[in-house]
């Protein structure tokens, strides 16, 4: 089974910055994409940053310019660099993976259990 751990959530105040990291148990290659999502106070889980194992990125439009999005296959873990953080930025993150069935073109999601970003000052 898979399994990610996240790491480096914590309390930061407004334009500071934070550097989250997901560890895999497998090889990250095995993945069709990896990324972030988080869940704020009373909201629904949204998508924060992808990156495909072709390297492709996706942002929200929230945080483009302010997150980056990486990934060290050698380390089996992804990154996101957060920037320029905001009030509103505040949420649980989770780290994600896809694994897709080429033959079916059926993917299934991993998820971490989240570490905690607290934008406050």
């Amino acid at each position: 089974q898979v399994q990610l751990v996240e790491s480096g959530g914590g309390l930061v105040q407004p334009g500071g910055s934070l550097r989250l990291s997901c560890v895999a148990s497998t090889n990250i290659f095995t993945f069709y994409a990896m990324g972030w999502y988080r869940q704020g106070p009373g909201k629904q889980r949204e998508l924060v940053a992808t990156i495909t194992s072709g390297g492709t990125t996706n942002y929200a439009d929230s945080v483009k310019g302010r997150f980056t999005i990486s990934r060290d296959n050698a380390k089996n873990t992804v990154y996101l660099q957060m920037n320029n953080l905001k009030p509103e930025d505040t949420a649980v993150y989770y780290c994600n993976a896809k694994f897709r069935v080429e033959v079916t073109k059926v993917s299934y999601d991993y998820w971490g259990q989240g570490t905690p970003v607290t934008v406050s000052s």
